[in-house]
């Protein structure tokens, strides 16, 4: 039996790359280590699945802590042959300390680390273990594929506190037959050490495995097995190939443990949605999972979470007909395909991974890929109007442009960045940004236009952005009052010179309604300063403690809002009837129309109106008949209105007395 053990590289004659210049080659990157971990990992994944299989890859993540049925494995078989200083291999204060925290990266349904286990042997093309065990900054030989091994692999390192990782893969020889392969590797910093009476420089690169012979190799099949299941590694079934990559005390940020798994969770959604969702009928193109000590941290589906949802339906438009072609005219190229989406939505709810990615509560960006479909980053674009509108985009490459934005890349593939490319590929990039402008300006007419096609796409009911030129300033919420306080003049009169001041119909108005019971042709009103309430209706009678006529109305509850229901945005107005009586509600729905202070009732022909969804109580029922019965007094309930496309969506309420028969 092999016991595994340590060996630290020496400088060689000819020189050799030290560990701080291989740390940092991924630079000072923007996003934090767990956000590049997820990004770097999976792109790896992604380009070792395998070749011979139509099954996803499975891909997982495991926050953990070393148990005390393998804690002794842990401090025999990891402190063997380990340099003595701590300061040149911190691994050895970790693995002394009581608790061994762990990340595990693993994949299945990929090949594994196969191929010759010596950089000198590896001259074909199974070259995978040397690229991320041995070699440092091999370019990519993937086509299409999403990063490289050579500056991917150091985020497993950068995360690591003490810089050290363990890697369990399985694969297959040239011979057919599966092998199992485990090996450890730090990279930490170069240093000098007395080796045999002699000071020698080390590079700072040690290696963990079977140093029986000249160069340390892997602990190899059952070898590998045995010492995988007495540090508890996650072992491989009879038929799977693939790798885990142990991750040992991890940065997490200051994250508590449960904290991390959720955050890596949404970080997988945010980065990785484009093999999480099916198209046509096929399967996902991997399927990711994430635990903390065995509980399951399930990551969120990108169809049912906001904004996500939007850049999926983005990405179906690309792949359908209202996808664009985006081209460049001089020199003549096509560089990809665009498709967008625009919705009512209401301000998002920031998180830590939107956060990470610039998106807090506004959606107004465009998600570049490449051709591999991983995501590179979130471009922002232009601001819409109003925090109610959001849109969302997706540019995939064209395949003929994939090493062209490959170059523009930074060693994290978080950026197309031109300024790092020669003409005419600078050019290429800086007119993809430019087309995608165009044609955000044009689909989604942010400019203000109306071009065709626009009906389509809901821009907002009742948009804030226009808060500012909505009459009855002395009213709460969506109520309007059109007296001054203390006021008891509520005439017409009134009410239209404060439409005409503000040159647009209020977005939740009393409206200009007549009561249906009372015959009249002019409404009448409660001439009681209402301040706080909106319209009443003289069609029916209630007694105060006075003696006096109440009538019933209407008060209105805060600002009209927009919320989700299922698939759709609806806006809401909240109300009560403070008259204690059987009431009858109904909505008085229209388009306002800017500028000429007007109000659309009758649409012309194929243009849509808002619609009443229903009426909702206190409890939450929803009641979709056209009128509500109420029984007036302090219960808020809530009018549920779709919005019309395109337009500013106007909330009347008018409420009637309920006689006893």
């Amino acid at each position: 039996m092999i016991e595994p053990r340590w060996f630290s590289q020496p400088y060689p004659p000819e020189g050799a790359s030290a560990a701080e210049g291989i740390r940092n080659q991924l630079g000072r990157p923007e996003l934090d280590l767990l956000t590049i971990l997820v990004r770097e990992s999976a792109q790896n994944s992604w380009d070792a699945r395998s070749a011979t299989s139509t099954d996803p890859v499975d891909y997982r993540i495991d926050v953990s802590t070393v148990g005390p049925a393998h804690i002794g494995a842990w401090r025999d078989l990891l402190l063997a042959g380990a340099p003595a200083n701590a300061d040149e291999f911190p691994l050895r204060d970790t693995i002394r300390r009581g608790t061994i925290r762990l990340v595990s990266v693993s994949d299945r349904g990929t090949r594994g680390l196969g191929g010759p286990t010596r950089a000198n042997d590896a001259v074909g093309s199974d070259r995978d273990f040397v690229s991320f065990i041995r070699n440092i900054g091999e370019p990519r030989d993937t086509a299409l594929g999403g990063g490289t091994y050579g500056f991917g692999k150091g985020i497993f390192y950068m995360l690591s506190k003490p810089g050290t990782i363990l890697v369990h893969t399985r694969c297959r020889t040239p011979q057919g037959r599966r092998e199992t392969r485990l090996i450890g590797c730090t990279l930490w910093k170069s240093h000098v050490a007395v080796q045999n009476g002699v000071s020698r420089r080390f590079t700072g690169r040690h290696w963990w495995g079977d140093a029986s012979g000249d160069v340390i190799e892997p602990l190899v099949g059952t070898e590998a097995d045995a010492v995988a299941r007495r540090l508890g590694l996650r072992p491989f079934t009879s038929d799977e190939t693939g790798t885990t990559v142990v991750v040992i005390d991890p940065n997490l940020d200051e994250l508590a443990p449960s904290d991390a798994a959720d955050y890596l969770a949404e970080t997988i959604a945010w980065h990785l949605w484009p093999k999480m969702i099916s198209t046509e009928g096929d399967e996902p193109a991997m399927r990711f999972s994430v635990t903390c000590d065995g509980v399951d941290h399930p990551v969120p589906d990108p169809r049912e979470t906001a904004p996500l949802d939007m850049f999926v339906s983005a990405y179906e438009a690309l792949n359908g007909p209202d996808g664009r072609d985006l081209q460049c005219l001089k020199p003549k190229r096509h560089l990809g395909r665009f498709g967008a989406v625009k919705r009512i939505r209401p301000p998002l709810e920031a998180s830590r991974a939107g956060q990470m990615m610039n998106i807090e509560s506004l959606v107004h960006h465009v998600c570049l890929m490449r051709p591999a479909e991983l995501v590179v980053t979130y471009r922002p674009g232009q601001k819409p109007p109003s925090e109610n509108v959001a849109y969302a985009g997706v540019f995939r490459a064209d395949e003929s442009m994939d090493e062209v934005y490959a170059k523009a890349e930074p060693p994290t593939h978080d950026a197309w960045n031109p300024q790092s490319l020669e003409r005419p590929e600078s050019t290429f990039v800086h007119t993809t940004f430019r087309r995608i402008d165009d044609a955000l300006d044009d689909m989604l007419s942010l400019g203000g236009v109306a071009r065709s096609g626009a009906r389509s796409v809901a821009l907002g009911a009742a948009s804030t952005f226009f808060s500012g030129l909505v009459g009855g300033s002395w009213g709460i919420g969506g109520a309007t009052d059109y007296a001054k306080p203390g006021s008891t003049d509520t005439r017409a009169g009134v009410r239209d010179a404060a439409r005409k001041r503000s040159g647009i119909t209020t977005a939740s108005t009393g409206g200009d309604l007549h009561s249906s019971a009372s015959g009249d042709d002019e409404p009448a009103y409660d001439t009681r300063p209402t301040t706080n309430e909106g319209i009443g209706f003289a069609d029916s009678t209630a007694t105060g403690d006075s003696g006096r006529r109440r009538r019933p109305r209407v008060q209105y509850v805060g600002d009209p809002y927009y919320d989700d229901r299922g698939d759709s945005t609806v806006l809401i107005q909240e109300f009560r009837l403070p008259v204690p009586m059987p009431q009858r509600v109904q909505a008085d729905l229209a388009v306002a129309l800017p500028g000429v202070g007007g109000r659309e009732t009758d649409p012309p022909i194929g243009a849509a109106m808002p619609t009443l969804v229903g009426w909702e109580d206190g409890d939450g029922h929803l009641h979709t008949s056209e009128t509500c019965v109420v029984e007036g007094g302090e219960a808020v309930w809530r009018a549920v209105v779709r919005p019309a496309p395109d337009t500013m969506t106007e909330i009347g309420i008018k409420v009637e007395a309920v006689h006893a028969p």
